[in-house]
């Protein structure tokens, strides 16, 4: 991601900034309506998450770095921890209060909601809307269309309509089972800006390992299953909104997945190349 100062403009991409700020104050307005004249207290969670996450930055901003990748990152990797221990904590309680197969019935993923899903998906949708902010606010995001900032858009108006209507927020808590992967997608960047590149090392292999394990058990697999059960309940949906809205959403998931393992190997060749270029260079150099 490209990164410019907080003062800095350029034309274009200004005008993707200036796009995303507008859509991102509706959002704001839309759900402090829902909770101010609707009286939906409930979704007093999703300020709370958006609060919180905000409240974190500022204490990496003065306490350990002032660099704004450095901090957003630091509080991304919160956000995934946080995310994947209340999933784990969520899908356990359900496992053993109904058991695998009343646990993932059409209506009980569509209809229902499990315990402490709905403010756990408040949540997450709170931290999605500062990630937006605090990007848009540090320039963090690079391109005429920015794909990380279209990513939060999509995600922010998926989560909300879920969240006003009240359906589909358990096969959501399944969606943000990915979080477990971003654990180590925000280690891996913090390691490499703290410069710790050093291939060789037992953890930064520890890391790429539980990486790839992460990325197939925790990212791919669910969602291709998510995208599975949907088509195969399709039947069972009503004429609204929910199944192409769902569907629309896995298939993108499932497609920024691929674009996530192209780059990851990638960058794992990448590592994997100077480490040997290094080991070469060693190798000549005690020739002599």
């Amino acid at each position: 991601m490209g990164r410019n100062g907080i003062g800095s403009t350029g034309g274009k991409k200004n005008g993707a900034g200036q796009f995303f700020l507008a859509t991102l104050l509706l959002w704001l307005v839309s759900v402090v309506f829902e909770i101010v004249f609707n009286l939906r207290t409930e979704l007093l969670w999703v300020i709370c998450g958006g609060v919180f996450f905000q409240l974190i930055n500022w204490v990496v901003r003065s306490w350990i770095s002032r660099d704004p990748l450095f901090v957003n990152t630091s509080v991304s990797l919160l956000h995934s921890i946080i995310t994947s221990a209340s999933v784990v904590f969520i899908l356990l309680n359900q496992y053993l209060a109904k058991g695998l197969d009343e646990m993932f019935d059409h209506s009980e993923l569509v209809g229902g909601s499990w315990k402490w899903a709905y403010p756990a998906l408040c949540f997450s949708c709170g931290y999605f809307a500062y990630d937006q902010w605090d990007m848009l606010q540090y320039r963090l995001y690079s391109g005429l269309i920015p794909s990380i900032l279209v990513h939060h858009l999509v995600l922010l108006v998926c989560f909300t309509l879920a969240l006003y209507r009240n359906v589909t927020i358990n096969y959501l808590i399944l969606t943000l089972i990915c979080e477990m992967n971003s654990i180590f997608l925000h280690v891996r960047k913090l390691r490499r800006m703290a410069g710790i590149r050093d291939s060789n090392t037992g953890l930064v292999k520890l890391e790429w390992v539980l990486n790839w394990i992460a990325f197939v058990f925790a990212r791919c697999i669910p969602h291709i299953l998510i995208t599975v059960k949907l088509i195969k309940d399709a039947h069972k949906f009503g004429k609204g909104v929910e199944l192409p809205l769902a569907l629309s959403g896995m298939v993108g998931m499932n497609i920024l997945n691929v674009g996530l393992g192209l780059d990851l190997f990638h960058a794992f060749r990448r590592e994997r190349s100077a480490k040997r270029n290094q080991e070469n260079i060693n190798h000549h150099n005690h020739g002599e």
